[in-house]
């Protein structure tokens, strides 16, 4: 199968988790077979999208997979080679920025640095059908959204890089955008603060009930903040939907590497019948038993897929399917979990993550160095990916 014809399989074969309301809308935002070329070189290649009214959208994916380029072009900022784009029921393809009712917050922030906080907010109003007292309003209104009404007279080097992003975010919900585009939004904040701030931007955008799109290359971020997200590779959308569709239910060997950490191993269909599948893996040095997807048949070759965290490690073997002897190579303590890379007798090394839920010594590890161990994972943790 040709990368295009995958791409559109894996978007068809896992569609987007909305609500029942959201389902029957008609899609606020319409992207149809959008295609963005600079020269030779094709930066978003027949993008079709739909996104219903008050979501919080995510375009997910790595450096010059396409991303910015395509919130760009719903800016207006890029015209699309080929394509369209409607939101609201309708055409901006054809628009400028300042035409269309979406605003866009910038990973750099881009504040004024010789002008307040109070006045940075107010810059986008200022060629607004509005009195003075109206901005001023409007002003004190968003300052308050982003809880900073104390700071309104400080200047962005006197407030933190928290501090800084809420600005930022004021002004861009000040003109009352029907669409807020946030490019890496959090990219410059660090990891408590990036984590904090993140349900901070849901609240908002729950009391604003403003569309946001975020451009983003972290994974946990976009699952948290999402309703829904798509993820891109080399100018293609390659799955669509919730946080828990394309973790637990990847359609295809790139998504589910990309989302979080997982053991890729090669196996051959033995038979599949109902509900489960059997697959010969030769790594295991036997069989595993795995929840069926359509259209395998014995003797095809594909992927078996298992998360860290859903291997169970035990020092006696447990009882049920997919059980297999392995011994600790090395491992790592995070604090929350630790991390065991186990060796199997194939030789293959795996990932298992395990919990540390109770507040333990040293010589009380679930294993340790060279321990001999075993791993079990259930039939619905085995992922089956055809490519």
């Amino acid at each position: 199968m040709s990368d295009p014809a995958r791409a559109a399989a894996n978007v068809a074969a896992f569609p987007a988790a909305a609500s029942a309301k959201a389902a029957r809308a008609a899609p606020f935002i319409r992207i149809e077979h959008i295609t963005k070329r600079f020269g030779t070189f094709t930066a978003v290649s027949d993008v079709s999208l739909e996104i219903q009214k008050g979501e919080i959208f995510s375009l997910l994916g790595g450096s010059g997979c396409g991303k910015t380029t395509l919130l760009r072009m719903l800016a207006g900022f890029e015209d699309p080679t080929e394509g369209r784009i409607f939101i609201d029921g309708q055409d901006m393809t054809d628009l400028p920025p300042y035409e269309r009712p979406v605003n866009m917050m910038f990973q750099s922030y881009a504040l004024f640095p010789h002008m307040t906080v109070e006045r940075n907010v107010a810059y986008g109003l200022k060629h607004e059908d509005m009195t003075a007292a109206q901005r001023t309003d409007r002003v004190r209104e968003m300052l308050a959204l982003v809880q900073l009404t104390d700071f309104g007279h400080r200047k962005p080097h006197q407030i933190s890089g928290g501090q800084r992003q809420r600005v930022a975010l004021a002004r861009a919900l000040a003109k009352q955008p029907k669409l807020l585009l946030l490019d890496e939004p959090l990219a410059a904040l660090d990891k408590k603060l990036r984590e904090h701030t993140q349900f901070e931007l849901m609240d908002i955008q729950e009391k604003t009930g403003t569309t946001f799109i975020v451009v983003t290359h972290d994974q946990e971020e976009a699952m948290t903040l999402s309703s829904r997200l798509a993820v891109m590779d080399k100018g293609r959308i390659m799955q669509i939907g919730s946080a828990t569709d394309v973790y637990e239910y990847p359609g295809s060997r790139f998504v589910a590497g990309f989302i979080g950490s997982i053991n890729f191993l090669d196996a051959t269909v033995r038979a599949a019948t109902g509900e489960t599948t059997t697959v010969d893996v030769p790594e295991f040095g036997g069989t595993v038993t795995a929840r069926a997807i359509p259209g395998l048949v014995p003797g095809q070759a594909i992927t078996l897929a298992i998360r860290p965290e859903k291997i169970q490690l035990a020092r006696s073997r447990p009882e049920g399917a997919n059980t297999f002897a392995g011994t600790v190579e090395n491992l790592a303590y995070f604090g929350k979990d630790s991390l065991y890379r186990i060796k199997l007798p194939s030789g293959r090394v795996l990932s298992v993550n395990s919990v540390n839920a109770r507040r333990a010594g040293e010589n009380e590890r679930v294993a340790d160095w060279e321990d001999a161990v075993f791993l079990a994972f259930d039939p619905a943790a085995a992922i089956l990916l055809k490519d």
